[in-house]
C-alpha cells in the first residue's frame, strides 16, 4: 500500500496547516476560524503549492457538518430560549428578514436570480455560535441579562437556518426543473412533500428516538466501557443523520440536530459532549478547511465594491436592525449595543448554506466567495467592536458582575477549583466543618448544582485572572485544585501564585508524569489517587 494517498494527504495537509494558521490567529487574538479558513485557501486550487483533493475534502466536510449540527443539538436549551422568548423570537426573525432583504438587494444589483439572492441574504443573516460565545465569555457576559438575550437570539437563528437547510433542496429542485407550466402547484407539491417527510422524521424521533436513544446509552454506561460509550454516541450522531437522509430524504444536518437535541435532554448529555468533543473538533476543522478551499482570493481585487457592500451588510446593516429591535422592546442602550455587536459576524451556518446553495446550482460561485470573504472580515472585526462596547460600559459591567459575585468570605478562606466527582466530596467536607470556601467552576450544570446546594460559586475558568480575583485569591490561604488534568492544574497554580505568593496549594494528579510536572512547578502538595488508594489498602491489611 502506498504511503501517500489522496485521502491521507488531504487529512494531513488540512489538519497540519489548520493547526499552524489557527495558532497564529490565536496568537493575534483572532478566532481560530480565520486561521482554518486561510489554511483551506492555502491548500486549495487557487493558490500555488500543494492542492488537496477537493472531492475528498467535501466528503470529509459532510461528516464535519453532521458533527457540528449534532453539537448544536446537544447545546440547544429550550429553557434558555423560553426565558427571553419575548425579545429573542420576534427580534431574531425580524433581523433575519432585514438582513435577507439587504442581501437580496445586493444580489439583484449583481444580476443573480431570486433564489440566489434569498440564499445569499440568509447566509449573511445568521451569526456564528463559536464567535458569539467566545466574545460573551471573553467579556464575562454569558450570565448577564444581555448575554442570555444574545444566546436566545442565536438559538432562534439556528432553528430558522435548520428549517432553511431542509426546504432549500426542494425549492432548488422546483426552480431547476421549472418549464413554465404547473403554476403554484409545481411549487406547493414538492414543498408539501418535503414538510410531510420532515414531520414523519420528527414524529419517529419524538416517539421512538426519545425512548431508544436514552435506553441504548444507559445500557452502554452500565457496561463500564468508556470506549464503547464514545463509540455509541458517534454511532447515534452519524447513524441518525444517515438514516434520516436514507429513509425520509431529509438533510444530514436535520438528522444530526435532532439526535443531539434528544441526547441533550438526558442526564448523560454532558458526558456525551466531553467524550465526542475531540472528534467533533477535528472534523469541524476539516469542514472549515474545505470551505476555505472553495474561496477564490481574486474576488478581493475583481469585486472590491460588492465585497465592501457584503461586509457593510454583515457588520453595519444587521447590527443596526438588531439595535433598533432591542431598543423598540424597551431594553437599555447597553443591551442593544451588546446584541448588535454579538451578531455583527457570520460563520458556520453561512458556510453550510453557501456550500449547499452552490451545490444545488442556485448560488453563483462569486456569491460564495463574497460570503467567505465577508465572514473572515467580520470575524476579524468582531473582537474590536466588542472591546469598544465593553470599554465604554465597563462601569455597568462591574456593577452587574458585583451583583452576581458570591458573598466575599473572611480573610484566609479556601478556593476550590473544580466541582466534579472529587470537588463535590471536598466541598461537602468543607461545608460540614464550617470552613469558608469559594468554588471556581466553568461548567454551567455543575455551577447550577453547586448554587442549589447553597455554595458560593464563581462561574469561569480558573486560568483567567479575573475569575480568581472574583473568588478572592488575594485574601485566600489555601487553593485546592481538584480538576482531573494535572497539567492544567499546573497552569492554574502558576496563575494563582502570581496573584498571591503566600498561597498553600494542593493539587490533584493522575500519573507519575503529572506528579513530576506539578512538583517541578513548585506545587508543595500533590495528591495522586492511585498512590492514596494503594496506601490506604495496604494500611487496612496491616502492611502499610
Amino acid at each position: 500500500m502506498p504511503h501517500h494517498t489522496p485521502l491521507i494527504g488531504t487529512i494531513v495537509a488540512g489538519l497540519v496547516v489548520a493547526f499552524i494558521m489557527g495558532a497564529i490567529a490565536h496568537r493575534l487574538k483572532l478566532s481560530p476560524l480565520v486561521g482554518y479558513l486561510i489554511a483551506g485557501i492555502m491548500v486549495g486550487p487557487f493558490t500555488p503549492g500543494f492542492v488537496a483533493d477537493a472531492g475528498l475534502a467535501n466528503e470529509l466536510a459532510e461528516i464535519g457538518v453532521i458533527l457540528l449540527m449534532f453539537g448544536v443539538g446537544l447545546h440547544f436549551s429550550l429553557k434558555d430560549l423560553l426565558s427571553v422568548k419575548n425579545i429573542a423570537v420576534p427580534g431574531a426573525i425580524v433581523q433575519i428578514a432585514v438582513a435577507t432583504l439587504l442581501g437580496m438587494g445586493l444580489a439583484h444589483v449583481m444580476g443573480w436570480g431570486l433564489m440566489g439572492g434569498i440564499v445569499f441574504g440568509l447566509a449573511l443573516s445568521v451569526a456564528s455560535t463559536v464567535v458569539l460565545l467566545r466574545a460573551l465569555q471573553g467579556a464575562d457576559l454569558v450570565e448577564t441579562r444581555r448575554g442570555r438575550v444574545a444566546i436566545g437570539w442565536l438559538i432562534v437563528e439556528d432553528l430558522v437556518m435548520v428549517l432553511a437547510l431542509v426546504l432549500l433542496p426542494a425549492l432548488a429542485g422546483v426552480l431547476n426543473n421549472a418549464d413554465g407550466t404547473g403554476g403554484a402547484g409545481a411549487l406547493v407539491a414538492p414543498l408539501l412533500g418535503t414538510l410531510l417527510k420532515v414531520a414523519g422524521f420528527v414524529a419517529v424521533m419524538l416517539i421512538v428516538g426519545r425512548r431508544v436513544i436514552p435506553w441504548a446509552l444507559h445500557w452502554v454506561v452500565h457496561t463500564g466501557s468508556r470506549e464503547l460509550f464514545r463509540l455509541a454516541v458517534l454511532a447515534i450522531a452519524l447513524g441518525v443523520a444517515f438514516g434520516a437522509a436514507l429513509a425520509f430524504d431529509v438533510s444530514f444536518a436535520l438528522g444530526a440536530f435532532f439526535a443531539g437535541m434528544i441526547l441533550g435532554e438526558t442526564p448523560l448529555s454532558r458526558r456525551a459532549t466531553e467524550e465526542t468533543l475531540p472528534l467533533r473538533d477535528a472534523f469541524a476543522v476539516l469542514f472549515f478547511v474545505s470551505v476555505g478551499m472553495l474561496f477564490n482570493p481574486s474576488i478581493v481585487v475583481e469585486q472590491p465594491l460588492p465585497l465592501l457592500a457584503t461586509i457593510l451588510i454583515i457588520v453595519i446593516g444587521k447590527s443596526i436592525a438588531a439595535w433598533g429591535i432591542v431598543r423598540a422592546f424597551g431594553y437599555p442602550n447597553v443591551t442593544a449595543l451588546t446584541i448588535a455587536a454579538s451578531l455583527a459576524q457570520i460563520g458556520e451556518f453561512s458556510f453550510i448554506l453557501a456550500s449547499l446553495g452552490t451545490g444545488l446550482g442556485v448560488l453563483p460561485a462569486e456569491a460564495r466567495d463574497l460570503i467567505l470573504a465577508g465572514a473572515m472580515a467580520s470575524i476579524f472585526l468582531n473582537p474590536i467592536l466588542f472591546s469598544l462596547i465593553v470599554r465604554e460600559h465597563k462601569q455597568d459591567d462591574d456593577e452587574e458582575a458585583e451583583a452576581r459575585a458570591p458573598e466575599r468570605p473572611r480573610i484566609g478562606h479556601v478556593i476550590l477549583v473544580g466541582y466534579g466527582r472529587v470537588g463535590k466530596l471536598i466541598a461537602s467536607r468543607l461545608h460540614e466543618r464550617g470552613v469558608h470556601f469559594v468554588i471556581v467552576e466553568g461548567d454551567p450544570e455543575r455551577v447550577e448544582e453547586a448554587e442549589e446546594a447553597g455554595l458560593s460559586v464563581v462561574k469561569g475558568n480558573a486560568l483567567e485572572d479575573r475569575h480568581l480575583l472574583a473568588a478572592g485569591i488575594c485574601e485566600a490561604r489555601h487553593l485546592l485544585i481538584a480538576v482531573p488534568e494535572g497539567f492544567e492544574g499546573g497552569a492554574i497554580h502558576e496563575h494563582a501564585r502570581h496573584l498571591n505568593d503566600r498561597l498553600q496549594v494542593i493539587a490533584r494528579a493522575h500519573s507519575d508524569a503529572e506528579v513530576a510536572h506539578l512538583e517541578g512547578l513548585g506545587v508543595p502538595h500533590v495528591v495522586m489517587g492511585e498512590r492514596e488508594l494503594a496506601g490506604r489498602m495496604l494500611t487496612l491489611c496491616g502492611v502499610g
